[in-house]
């Protein structure tokens, strides 16, 4: 039997942060502190590596001022979702050219193929929801973005 991933299952408050970095890389690095205190990544210089890498391929910037950096790797044991929000936007090489003001970090497991795909998808799904974002962009806390994540279908 599949499991429905739940985006919301996957979030836990102290995983979602107003960024305080001012470009791409930066960005990424502060992410990844936040990111790498879950216990289901147990090599934190590798999974920097696979995202840095998968950044290098093509960026994560998917437009509409939102990036979705993501790796999947056998230091990752199950799924971990870290989110960024920097207000003012910073520069991310997105494809539509435009400042990325939301980013969505995904880690999975080497072994998580067809789950990862549909968790990616229905990330880009939601993130679709234009009224969605910008009342995650409005929010006055990380508490309140939780909360708008957790009740949002």
């Amino acid at each position: 039997m599949v499991k429905i991933l739940k985006i919301s299952e996957l979030l836990n408050k102290n995983f979602i942060i107003d960024l305080k970095a001012d470009n791409k890389k930066e960005a990424l690095e502060e992410l990844l502190n936040i990111i790498s205190n879950n216990e289901l990544i147990t090599d934190k210089k590798r999974f920097s590596k696979e995202i840095f890498a998968r950044e290098k391929l093509m960026s994560t910037g998917i437009g509409y001022g939102i990036a979705i950096p993501h790796a999947r790797h056998k230091s990752v044991k199950d799924f971990v979702l870290a989110i960024g929000r920097k207000k003012e936007g910073i520069s991310y090489e997105s494809i539509d050219d435009k400042p990325i003001k939301l980013i969505f970090m995904i880690g999975a497991s080497d072994k998580q193929d067809k789950d990862y795909i549909k968790l990616l998808s229905r990330l880009v799904l939601r993130l679709k929801n234009h009224e969605f974002v910008e009342k995650l962009l409005s929010a006055k806390t990380n508490s309140e973005m939780y909360d708008l994540i957790k009740k949002h279908k």
